[in-house]
């Protein structure tokens, strides 16, 4: 008698739209639970990674009409949310793990009324405008960023940094947040959402009898963890990833290598019309655009998903932020930290006295999971039924969908099982790399990436087959 797929797996899949059957092929293996957490982040991420092999899967059995195995390891998964801390580089210069995670300016800070404020100053130029905020300078002391903090009432701080345009929030509870304006403007957008935003005829998600999603062309605007993660998971399944980043804008080298595999890179300057216009001649070839901008960011440049959707009739928009695509906070900028903050898990992992980060960057990774099933099942769609479409996911979409889910007991951190089975190495631009292979396993369609993670701009900014005659 066949297994029944995991319940979660097909509550997502629903979720965007499709049958429950597409879950059928799906197993989640393995009792791990490495983090000290109530909060259900491996079950979540396993979830997810499942579903998107189900899509995979589901979109080349419409091709091949062969079916296949789909399983999930739940230690590998839960590797994934730290993937970043597990690389290594066989070289000098390895970039270390980002000190700006706990920089006093990165902090849970105390504030004059009790509350909690995580300040998120991580880049140079939102260190400086969290100083100006605070008073203080930005690479101040613990104690005197912790004394100028405890000058401030928590909800008044929040909003100057707000309006500073730097990164920091209040701790919330849980029923705080659900109150909250933002949190009511995505309630709507569920987990990750898809909506319909334009008529075409239907086109194939994919080509030939090996990978789910080959010739499938995809646009990656997106940097550090969240949006990255999206393109490195439908490139693991067979898509042609162009990562497009601004030669102006910070990046972190260790988020960079844990999310460029199976890419190729390429800057494109926004500010010029030349880099506008080289943005929408890639837009008219390509199948998923997405992009981890704050609100109206892009639109303001004409780029908005309606505007791509005339200009590539077909074409899958998906957006992917910290606190949401619509709602008063939409254009505020954010990161796991903030995510994790404002929703309540901090208060829920720690108590409203000594708040608690989860050590691990679930939000983001699970989040970048759930932006890949929402593009995959818009394929999908698109390929019976036409049309272009919007995804919508964000960091805080998936905060509050872990703490709806039913908490898991609290034990002490465990192991992730075997580790060496979940390494591979890759012979990178930066030098040789072992890093974390795919989680999932496909017995017809391996999951693989055949690239290497290049260094950003690395490429032209055209596709493989352009690009080789330039």
């Amino acid at each position: 008698m066949p297994s029944m797929p995991p319940e979660l797996v097909v509550d997502l899949l629903e979720g965007v739209g499709l049958p429950a059957e597409v879950a059928d092929p799906v197993t989640i293996e393995g009792e791990y639970q490495p983090y000290d957490t109530r909060y259900p982040v491996v079950e979540g991420a396993s979830s997810a990674i499942g579903a998107i092999a189900a899509v995979a899967a589901s979109l080349l059995e419409a091709r091949t009409g062969q079916r296949q195995q789909v399983a999930v390891n739940r230690g590998h998964a839960a590797a994934s949310l730290i993937g970043f801390l597990l690389q290594k580089l066989e070289v000098e210069d390895t970039p270390a793990p980002p000190s700006a995670l706990t920089r006093p300016m990165v902090m849970l800070h105390q504030c004059r009324d009790g509350r909690w404020v995580h300040l998120h100053g991580a880049f140079p130029h939102l260190a400086a405008r969290t100083g100006d905020v605070l008073g203080c300078a930005p690479d101040s002391s613990t104690e005197v960023v912790a004394e100028a903090v405890a000058q401030w009432d928590a909800p008044a701080l929040e909003e100057a940094l707000a309006q500073a345009g730097t990164c920091g929030v209040m701790a919330r509870t849980t029923e705080e947040w659900a109150a909250h304006p933002q949190a009511q403007a995505i309630a709507p957008l569920g987990r990750v959402s898809i909506e319909k935003i334009g008529e075409s005829d239907p086109e194939p998600a994919g080509h030939g009898t090996d990978r789910p999603l080959a010739g499938t062309r995809v646009l990656d605007l997106s940097r550090l963890l969240a949006g990255p993660t999206n393109g490195r998971t439908l490139a693991e399944h067979g898509a042609e990833v162009l990562l497009v980043n601004s030669p102006v804008l910070d990046n972190i080298p260790a988020f960079v290598m844990d999310t460029s595999h199976g890419k190729r890179s390429a800057f494109v300057d926004l500010t010029t019309s030349d880099g506008v216009e080289t943005l929408q001649r890639l837009v008219g070839e390509a199948d998923v655009f997405s992009q981890g901008y704050r609100g109206g960011a892009l639109a303001r440049k004409g780029l908005s998903p309606e505007a791509l959707a005339e200009l590539r009739p077909g074409i899958i928009c998906t957006t992917i932020n910290c606190y949401g695509d619509v709602g008063p906070w939409s254009m505020r900028p954010g990161w796991e930290q903030m995510a994790q903050t404002t929703t309540g898990i901090v208060i829920g992992q720690g108590g409203a006295e000594h708040p608690k980060l989860i050590d691990a960057a679930c939000c983001d990774y699970t989040t970048g999971y759930l932006a890949a099933l929402g593009t995959m099942a818009a394929l999908w769609l698109r390929e019976r039924e036409g049309g272009s479409y919007h995804v919508r996911a964000s960091l805080c979409q998936t905060a509050t969908w872990f703490t709806q889910l039913p908490a898991v007991e609290r034990s002490q951190p465990g192991g992730f099982g075997d580790m060496a089975s979940y390494m591979t190495t890759s012979d990178t631009d930066y030098g040789w790399l072992t890093h974390l292979a795919p989680v999932v396993q496909m017995t017809r369609s391996p999951a693989r990436w055949d690239l290497p993670t290049p260094r950003l701009g690395a490429n032209a900014a055209a596709w493989a087959e352009s690009a080789a005659a330039i």
